[in-house]
């Protein structure tokens, strides 16, 4: 396979991404990859239109989800945290609630990758995506780590418009056909 690929002649549009931390116990202070994705994401030349810390709380992460789906100004949400499988981790439920279809070649790379940083253990996240109502949806697990793996070898390249041979940033103005 040969490697990652731009068609310079395409402009570059950033996209408008909302990012949650789902945890009971992170502050604005201690959530360092909230802000690992906020600057990703800004770096990158997206738009960053909201950023929230919930509860591990079902009811709560779906609230907040709906009200990203139904806001015209964002157009990709990252989340966070909640991806496990202990008691609290409720993050791809809530997600699974509220897309109306998955994206499940997302989590089977992300799985991918993740194994070569941390080998077998990769096969503790349950890491999802989803699009709802031509909003993208994306629950990474909440270590820095993993986000940087989602974001430097998956998003980065599939947000870019310019990334070739295609591309979830051009399928955006499509997403909402019937």
């Amino acid at each position: 396979m040969s490697g990652p690929s731009f068609d310079e002649s395409i402009p570059f549009k950033g996209l408008r991404i909302a990012v949650m931390t789902v945890s009971d116990t992170r502050t604005e202070e201690t959530d360092k990859s909230g802000a690992l994705l906020v600057e990703r994401a800004l770096e990158a030349g997206h738009h960053v239109m909201d950023k929230v810390i919930i509860p591990d709380d079902r009811k709560r992460i779906e609230v907040q989800l709906r009200r990203w789906i139904n806001e015209p100004n964002v157009e990709v949400v990252l989340a966070t945290g909640g991806t496990g499988v202990t008691g609290r981790d409720v993050t791809p439920e809530a997600f699974e609630a509220v897309w109306e279809k998955s994206i499940p070649g997302f989590g089977e790379l992300f799985r991918m990758l993740s194994y070569e940083h941390i080998g077998t253990s990769a096969i503790q996240s349950r890491a999802v995506a989803g699009v709802a109502r031509g909003t993208y949806m994306f629950a990474l697990p909440g270590s820095t780590g993993a986000c940087k793996d989602a974001w430097d070898g998956i998003l980065r390249y599939q947000f870019d418009i310019r990334f070739r041979p295609c591309n979830f940033a051009e399928l955006l103005p499509r997403l909402q056909e019937h």
